[in-house]
């Protein structure tokens, strides 16, 4: 039982290491202090999306690889999420004009876009968690899009502190624009930066990690592999899979308040395209894989901006890659080499143990 926690604990701290080792090496390669390595100004401006993906990723992996439920509309959490944090920022701004308080809107934002999305998704949760299989994953699919298509009738406005609604509006709302249908957010405070993205990363993985490794997701693992022996052994099986969906929407939502506090967004970002993307994170890094879902999400933001050189055939090297990386995954050779060398890794620190010993 002692080895199966340290090891537990190892590989935890392995993907902490990742995560905080990657992110100095982009505070020095912002800074400058990297000789012969400048980031370039794409790169830059993907450091926050890559962290809200890695979250995205990493909350959907919950309900997919650890609870075992096939979701299609995770984006939609995180268009809650991205509105409900604008909402609130705006809010505060316009409550308080004159106070300094950009920390205190963006740590509001973030909780109220976890919170919206996290009620969305139990209320959702209720009726569709009782379904499995492929009728999850339609209901769900069909829960984004009816968000996606809310969201595009919605109108919101401030002014003086004083929130004004309205639904399929014929004549503009007083004050100053915050959410207006199918139009881009315009005039929001980008109140998002890469350090508060890091720490929302960091947060999600001890949320999700802990869980994991805690007597409720040893609980929902076990829904997970066998429902009518972990029922037969007493388990409250919507329960359990009620609490890893809702700490996923959450967790989305919480991802999507800091996207929309960095970037210009419109309803169709969080469409069908969005969801199935996050998806293919879950899937390319493996299921079930939290350090696997950081990696996926890294490298497949950052893809397309490597491939901008290709041009018109960009998305076409984007696809053929992605189909490489699928079937090198799933190789036999490849699995057996990784294995190799994990052996020879395991080796070498076995014996450096042993001549610490003696």
């Amino acid at each position: 039982m002692k080895r199966k926690i340290s090891k537990t604990f190892i590989n935890n701290l392995i993907t902490y290491a990742i995560v905080i080792i990657a992110f100095f090496i982009c505070k020095l390669a912002l800074s400058g202090d990297i000789e012969g390595f400048k980031m370039s100004r794409s790169l830059k401006g993907q450091l926050i999306p890559i962290c809200v993906y890695i979250v995205m990723a990493v909350s959907l992996n919950l309900t997919v690889g650890i609870s075992g439920e096939l979701s299609l509309g995770h984006a939609g959490f995180m268009s809650i999420g991205a509105y409900a944090g604008i909402v609130a920022s705006q809010w505060l701004g316009s409550a308080f004009p004159e106070a300094n308080i950009d920390v205190v809107r963006l740590i509001a934002a973030l909780i109220s876009g976890g919170i919206a999305a996290g009620v969305a998704g139990f209320l959702i949760g209720i009726p569709v968690l009782r379904l499995r299989g492929d009728y999850l994953a339609i209901v769900t699919l069909a829960f984004g899009e009816i968000i996606r298509n809310l969201i595009n009738c919605l109108y919101v406005s401030v002014e003086g502190g004083t929130l004004h609604t309205g639904f399929l509006l014929t004549s503009p709302l007083p004050g100053k624009k915050i959410i207006a249908g199918p139009m881009n957010t315009s005039g929001i405070d980008k109140l998002a930066s890469f350090d508060a993205a890091f720490v929302v990363v960091l947060i999600a993985l001890f949320v999700v990690l802990n869980l994991i490794n805690s007597r409720s997701g040893r609980a929902i693992m076990a829904s997970r592999d066998n429902r009518i022996a972990a029922e037969s052994m007493g388990v409250n099986v919507t329960k359990y899979k009620m609490m890893a969906f809702v700490t996923s929407a959450a967790l989305a939502g919480i991802a999507g308040a800091m996207y929309g506090l960095n970037t210009s967004i419109e309803p169709k970002k969080f469409g069908f395209d969005t969801s199935i993307l996050i998806l293919v994170f879950v899937v390319l890094g493996g299921i079930g894989s939290i350090r696997g879902s950081v990696i996926a999400a890294t490298l497949l933001t950052v893809l397309p901006e490597v491939l901008r050189e290709f041009g018109s055939y960009r998305m076409l090297v984007y696809a053929i890659v992605l189909i490489l990386v699928m079937l090198a995954r799933n190789s036999v050779f490849v699995k057996q080499i990784l294995s190799i060398v994990t052996g020879c890794i395991k080796l070498i620190f076995k014996r450096s143990r042993r001549g610490e010993a003696s």
